[in-house]
């Protein structure tokens, strides 16, 4: 294999782990921060707004980590800083 195939490969597994990583871990705390959202509601009726407003936030906060992670892949995959130094 020449170096091209070597990075192209490299970024193709990193992009992959980078994506399924970087999306399972915000599924999973978005699951566990809606459970608590739902119980804390469940306990204190009054309170349902407050809690809705600040796991909304919470939840975009969230998401965020996994549209950064994405967004690193797909830099990874089409825009490959690398590139400019194996090609010149």
């Amino acid at each position: 294999m020449d170096n091209v195939s070597i990075i192209a490969v490299a970024s193709i597994v990193t992009a992959g782990f980078s994506t399924s990583i970087g999306c399972m871990f915000p599924a999973l705390g978005e699951g566990k921060a809606v459970s608590s959202a739902l119980n804390s509601i469940a306990q204190q009726p009054d309170a349902g707004p407050t809690i809705t407003r600040t796991l909304f936030v919470g939840l975009a906060m969230i998401e965020s980590t996994a549209i950064y992670c994405f967004v690193v892949s797909m830099i990874l995959i089409f825009a490959n800083p690398f590139w400019n130094f194996i090609i010149n």
